[in-house]
């Protein structure tokens, strides 16, 4: 089979990084004053150049900067957007292990002002990641539209700002374009944009929950679509997208489960992606049959290598799960990745830099003996 020089690329991974010690130690001191903004830069720059240097070592194609700058694999892009403002609410997230369930009380967001672009979030980073990678290819990752809404619902949009809700998805749609136009202008080539709603919506209790604050769970989905469809729609030609759908990743533990059935003839017929990272790597996602959706030219990213935890996986096991999923969508059009980041916040998942690096290596390995 060719090589594949378009991302997705047959081995590939989500984006985050576990942060290392030296990086969490500076945080924390920046964050009690100990340090200025400058002495922290200078921390997570060489962090930074550490983690593109192992990304091109195990033999990735791809190169993200591992999200070391922050803290949060979406809320440091939301809380950028003009319209949104941060507040604590008492929302809680259960998030679930082998071990144990936990309670998590994230920051939450209003929209109190019409929602625009005011600036290119995460410029500095995309071009300090741009200007550090030697010969992969640099990959930058953003939450996806829908995060801005599924978590709070019509209830954290105001009403005096939007009394037709059509605005303000109008108005979210065309800031998110503003972003990747001017990403494109920056010279990305290869833009991911994660979301966890397309998969929590695969959960008959997470769309339980839509339906009691007053959204259509059943229908939701394909609100989201069209609203992703919106703010790609002028993308530059040399971009590549792709989409990451997950159902919870922190500290090791998920929130929620469930095959990708509910959303599959939709997100894989109607999304204009070039691609999607799909979690595959426990029986919590499902079997591989809603693939059968998934049209001629689209990729397939299976997750199937887990980040939560270090045991490292059988090299005969992925490829007999990668011949699975072929009988639904063909060889070529499939690709290999883990099933999520290894650190979507900066507290990382339980297992070690070194079980972190065997990892993306049996990816680079299993790729290259199952598609040349």
């Amino acid at each position: 089979m060719a090589p594949k020089t378009t991302p997705p690329f047959r081995a590939d991974h989500v984006g985050s990084l576990l942060r290392p010690e030296r990086l969490l130690k500076a945080r924390a001191e920046h964050a009690e004053g100990k340090i200025d903004d400058a002495q922290l830069r200078n921390i997570e720059d060489d962090s930074i150049r550490d983690v593109v240097r192992m990304q091109e070592e195990v033999g990735l194609q791809s190169a993200t900067d591992g999200e070391h700058r922050r803290g949060s694999w979406h809320m440091d892009f939301i809380y950028q957007l003009g319209g949104v403002t941060k507040v604590q609410d008492e929302l809680k997230v259960t998030f679930h292990n082998e071990n144990e369930d936990i309670e998590f009380t994230p920051s939450g967001l209003k929209v109190t002002e019409p929602i625009r672009s005011e600036h290119t979030i995460f410029e500095d980073a995309f071009t300090f990641l741009r200007d550090t990678v030697t010969r992969n290819t640099p990959k930058l990752t953003i939450p996806s539209p829908s995060m801005v809404h599924y978590r709070g619902g019509s209830a954290a949009i105001s009403p005096d700002v939007y009394p037709d809700q059509e605005q303000f998805w109008a108005d979210l749609s065309a800031a998110y374009a503003a972003q990747v136009r001017a990403l494109g202008d920056l010279g990305c080539t290869y833009l991911q944009l994660d979301d966890t709603s397309l998969a929590y919506l695969n959960d008959p209790s997470q769309r339980s929950m839509i339906d009691q604050r007053g959204d259509n769970g059943d229908q939701l989905h394909t609100r989201y679509i069209r609203q992703f469809n919106a703010a790609l729609a002028d993308r530059p030609s040399s971009m590549n997208v792709t989409t990451h759908m997950c159902r919870g990743n922190f500290r090791s533990s998920w929130v929620a489960s469930g095959g990708y059935e509910h959303v599959a003839e939709e997100l894989f017929n109607e999304l204009d992606v070039d691609g999607f990272f799909l979690e595959f790597d426990d029986e919590r996602s499902g079997g591989f049959e809603p693939l059968r959706f998934v049209p001629e030219g689209k990729y397939v990213v299976l997750g199937l290598v887990t980040t939560k935890k270090g045991e490292l996986e059988s090299k005969d096991e992925l490829k007999r799960r990668i011949e699975q999923a072929s009988k639904h969508v063909p060889l070529e059009q499939l690709c290999l990745s883990p099933q999520c980041g290894f650190s979507s916040t900066f507290e990382g998942n339980d297992l070690s830099y070194e079980e972190q690096v065997a990892k993306l290596r049996l990816i680079v390995e299993t790729a290259e003996e199952v598609w040349g």
